[in-house]
C-alpha cells in the first residue's frame, strides 16, 4: 500500500510538471507570436495573442495550432488614399488551423473570423462635413452619425438656407458593405425647406462610402452594421497570415 501511494504521489507531481510545462511553452509561443504580428503589420502597440486547446505540447509536435485568438487595440487600416488611414477599434480575430514555422517566424491560419468597430467620429470624415451647394442658394453639410437603432444609422444634416437661419434635419440610413467599401445610404431624404432640389443632388451629402482595406494579414469585410458606440464590422478570410 505504502510503495502504491508514493507512485501516486509520483505521478500526481509530473502530471502537475507536465502541466506547468505546456503552460510555459504557450506563454511564449504566444509572446512570439505577438511580436512577429506586430513587426509585420507595422503595429504601435503589442497585440494580445490566445492560443487555445490543451495539451499545447501535442499540437506543437503536429506543426498546427487548432484556435487562436488575436486582439488588437487601435488599427489603422487603409482607405484607399496613401495619404489618409481610419482607425480601426477593437479588432478580434479567431484564427483556425494556424499552421507555424519552428522558430515561429511565419503563420498562416486555414480561416478567420473577427469583429471590430468603426467609431462615428472616424466614419463621419468620409461624409460631406463642409457646407455644400445644392442650387437655389441652399448650401448643406453632414454634422453628426449616430446609432438610429434597429442596425440603422441616423445622419444629421445641417441646411442653410438663403436669408434663413441654418437648420438641421435627421436622416435614418441604411449601412452595407460592398466589397472592400463601407456604404451608408439614406432611406429617404431630407426636405430643403420645400426647395425643390434634384434627389441625385440631395443625395450627394446624405450618401457616402468608406473603402477600408489592408486588414491584418489579409482579412476582409464581411458584414456591417450600426450599434451605439459605432459602426460594427465582421470580418473572415482564408489563408491568413498571422507573422512572415
Amino acid at each position: 500500500m505504502r510503495a502504491l501511494r508514493i507512485l501516486v504521489i509520483v505521478a500526481v507531481i509530473l502530471g502537475a510538471l507536465s502541466v506547468v510545462a505546456d503552460r510555459v511553452a504557450v506563454g511564449f509561443a504566444e509572446d512570439e507570436v505577438a511580436d512577429q504580428l506586430k513587426t509585420s503589420e507595422g503595429l504601435t502597440t503589442t497585440p494580445e495573442v490566445s492560443i487555445n486547446g490543451f495539451p499545447f505540447l501535442t499540437q506543437v509536435a503536429t506543426g498546427e495550432l487548432d484556435d487562436v485568438e488575436v486582439g488588437i487595440k487601435d488599427f489603422e487600416a487603409g482607405t484607399g488614399n496613401a495619404d489618409e488611414s481610419i482607425r480601426i477599434d477593437d479588432l478580434k480575430a479567431n484564427m483556425r488551423g494556424v499552421a507555424f514555422s519552428s522558430d515561429y517566424s511565419s503563420a498562416t491560419a486555414a480561416s478567420a473570423t473577427g469583429t471590430a468597430t468603426i467609431a462615428y467620429d472616424e466614419l463621419l470624415t468620409a461624409a460631406k462635413s463642409e457646407p455644400t451647394d445644392v442650387g437655389l442658394g441652399f448650401t448643406a453639410r453632414v454634422v453628426g452619425l449616430s446609432d438610429g437603432g434597429k442596425g440603422k444609422i441616423k445622419v444629421a444634416v445641417e441646411i442653410d438656407p438663403p436669408a434663413l437661419e441654418p437648420q438641421t434635419v435627421s436622416v435614418l440610413s441604411t449601412v452595407s458593405v460592398k466589397g472592400d467599401t463601407v456604404e451608408v445610404q439614406a432611406d429617404s431624404l431630407p426636405s430643403l425647406g420645400g426647395a425643390d432640389v434634384a434627389e441625385n443632388v440631395v443625395r450627394s451629402i446624405t450618401d457616402f462610402q468608406q473603402a477600408i482595406d489592408n486588414l491584418p494579414g489579409g482579412i476582409k469585410l464581411d458584414k456591417v452594421e450600426a450599434a451605439p458606440d459605432g459602426v460594427e464590422i465582421t470580418v473572415k478570410g482564408s489563408n491568413v497570415e498571422l507573422a512572415g
